[in-house]
């Protein structure tokens, strides 16, 4: 006997060890600025300028850390700094999972295609594979309400 795919709502968050790197590390950037600035406003300002940055981007994810989510009605994306967007199945026209080589290494990313924007998912963004979550997203997407829509 098959089993039914679970089509209950899932969401998928940033893994909490990340920001945490990430704060650190803007400590770590804005201190060794102030230490090796050595009078040069120059070093100074670049360690605070990176520091800033990895500091923003580690804020943004303690403040909005679900990156993805979905229901039998669509998607939910990170739209912006921390807003949220709902697009619903009848929108999306494709997801896919892109597979790259880098440095030895294959990197991939799950590709939202709603036509008009593209939304990117790394497993940094997912805290999963991206293949895991694109095949939940097209099991949920085969049993809602609509039968589908457009195909991979």
């Amino acid at each position: 006997m098959q089993s039914e795919p679970d089509t209950s709502p899932r969401r998928w968050r940033v893994e909490t060890a990340l920001p945490v790197c990430k704060l650190g590390a803007a400590v770590l950037f804005a201190a060794l600025g102030a230490v090796f600035a050595d009078g040069d406003p120059v070093r100074l300002g670049a360690g605070l300028l990176v520091g800033a940055v990895l500091l923003g981007w580690g804020v943004r994810d303690l403040v909005a850390p679900v990156r993805l989510a979905v229901d039998p009605e669509g998607v939910t994306v990170i739209r912006g700094f921390a807003g949220r967007r709902h697009i619903p199945w009848s929108e999306i026209e494709r997801i896919t999972v892109d597979t790259r080589p880098r440095l030895g290494l294959a990197t991939e990313t799950l590709e939202i295609d709603r036509g008009t924007s593209l939304h990117l998912f790394s497993r940094y963004d997912l805290g999963v594979a991206p293949r895991e979550v694109a095949e939940v997203l097209h099991a949920v997407r085969a049993a809602g309400p609509t039968g589908g829509g457009p195909a991979h």
